[in-house]
C-alpha cells in the first residue's frame, strides 16, 4: 500500500508524513495543483489532502479533485461524506435537519422580498453568518430589524467581500490589547484597507441568499467536540471580552475532560455513525439544558487538541494521555484498505 500526500507546511500533511516514516509505511508527496495530478497518484491507494477554507486554490479544486479519484475507487481523506459539507453553513443546515439533529434554529433565504418580510415578523437579535469562514469571520449580532434589511439587501445587492476588513482589524487590534498580537499585526490590519488579501481577489462576493441563526443569549463558551476513528475528545472554549462568539477568540481554552458532558459525547458519536465522517467537528452550545448544534468541520488547526488530557472510546470508556488524532487519520484509511 502507498499513500499520496499533498503537502503544506503547518496542514495536518506534516504529521501525515512524520508517521509514514516512523511507521515505514511507503508514500509519495504530490501536488494537486498540477494538471497531472491523476498521473501523479498512479501506483497509491490512498490520496490525503488537508484542504484548506482560506486558500483559495483549495476552495476551488480541492473537493473536485477529491470525489473524482473517489468515484475512480481511490481512497482518498477527506471523502464525499466528510468533506462535502465543510465551510459551508447552509449545507450544514440542510444536513442536519434532514437527519433530524438538534441544531441551533437557522434560517435561510434565497429571495429578497420573502427574506425581508421574515426580517420583519422575527425576534432580535439574530446572528447573521456567510456560508464559509471560520474563526467567526463573516459573523454579526443583528439586534434590530433595521440592521437586518441592510444586510439582506446587500445580500441581494452588491453582496459581501471574502475579506472583511472592517472586522478583520477590529480583530488584530483585540488581540493587540489583550497582548495576543504585536504592533506590525495592527499596522498589517491597516493595510488591508488598501490591499486585500489573495484570497478575495481570487473569489467572487458572497451573493444571492442570506443566512440566520437564533442568538442564544448569556453563554460564556462553546464545547467543541471532535470525531476520529471511533474516538472522541474535546474542549471548551470561552467567548471573547464584550462579545458573543468564542471561535477563535483565542481566549482560554478548557482542557479537564470533568467539564464535558456524555450528552455531547454520545451525541457526537451518534452524529458521526449517521454520516459517516471520517473525521467530524461539532460545535454544540446549549439551549434551556439541551445540547444544540451550532456547525460542523472536518479540520481544525493542527495542535488545537494537543493539550487534551485523553479520550474516549466509542464505548465513553476514558484513555488518559496524549494522542495524535491525524495519525488515527492516516490508520483508519490503511485498516479500510486492507478490508477491501
Amino acid at each position: 500500500m502507498k499513500i499520496a500526500i499533498h503537502h503544506r507546511a503547518g496542514s495536518f500533511s506534516d504529521r501525515w508524513i512524520a508517521h509514514c516514516e516512523k511507521q515505514n509505511i511507503p508514500y509519495k508527496i504530490v501536488n494537486a495543483f498540477n494538471s497531472n495530478i491523476i498521473e501523479q497518484i498512479k501506483g497509491c491507494d490512498v490520496l490525503m489532502w488537508h484542504h484548506h477554507h482560506g486558500h483559495y486554490k483549495d476552495v476551488l479544486t480541492a473537493k473536485r479533485i477529491l470525489f473524482a479519484l473517489e468515484h475512480a475507487g481511490v481512497k482518498v481523506f477527506p471523502d464525499f461524506k466528510t468533506g462535502w459539507h465543510f465551510d459551508d453553513k447552509v449545507a450544514q443546515k440542510y444536513l442536519l435537519e434532514a437527519i433530524g439533529a438538534p441544531l441551533v434554529p437557522s434560517y435561510v433565504f434565497y429571495d429578497k422580498l420573502e427574506a425581508l418580510a421574515w426580517a420583519k415578523e422575527t425576534e432580535y437579535p439574530k446572528v447573521f453568518k456567510l456560508k464559509g469562514g471560520a474563526g467567526a469571520a463573516n459573523v454579526k449580532l443583528v439586534n434590530s430589524q433595521k440592521v437586518a434589511k441592510k444586510l439582506i439587501t446587500q445580500a441581494f445587492g452588491s453582496g459581501f467581500a471574502q475579506y472583511d476588513r472592517i472586522g478583520a482589524f477590529k480583530e488584530r487590534l483585540r488581540k493587540f490589547k489583550e497582548g495576543k498580537a504585536g504592533l506590525i499585526d495592527v499596522l498589517k490590519g491597516l493595510g488591508r484597507f488598501f490591499i486585500t488579501t489573495e484570497f478575495a481577489k481570487q473569489q467572487p462576493p458572497e451573493k444571492g441568499y442570506v443566512y440566520f441563526q437564533d442568538f442564544i443569549p448569556n453563554l460564556d463558551s462553546d464545547i467543541r467536540i471532535q470525531v476520529v476513528n471511533k474516538k472522541v475528545f474535546g474542549l471548551k472554549r470561552f467567548v471573547r471580552e464584550n462579545d458573543f462568539r468564542a471561535s477563535g477568540s483565542g481566549n482560554f481554552i478548557e482542557y479537564n475532560p470533568d467539564n464535558i458532558d456524555n450528552k455531547l459525547l454520545s451525541l457526537a458519536l451518534s452524529l458521526n455513525d449517521t454520516i459517516k465522517s471520517q473525521s467530524l467537528t461539532v460545535d454544540f452550545i446549549y439551549i434551556n439544558d439541551e445540547p444544540h448544534i451550532v456547525e460542523l468541520s472536518y479540520g481544525f488547526p493542527v495542535q488545537f487538541y494537543d493539550n487534551c488530557h485523553g479520550y474516549w472510546d466509542e464505548n465513553l470508556v476514558w484513555h488518559e494521555g496524549k494522542f495524535c488524532s491525524q495519525e488515527w487519520m492516516l490508520q483508519a484509511l490503511i485498516k479500510s484498505q486492507v478490508k477491501q
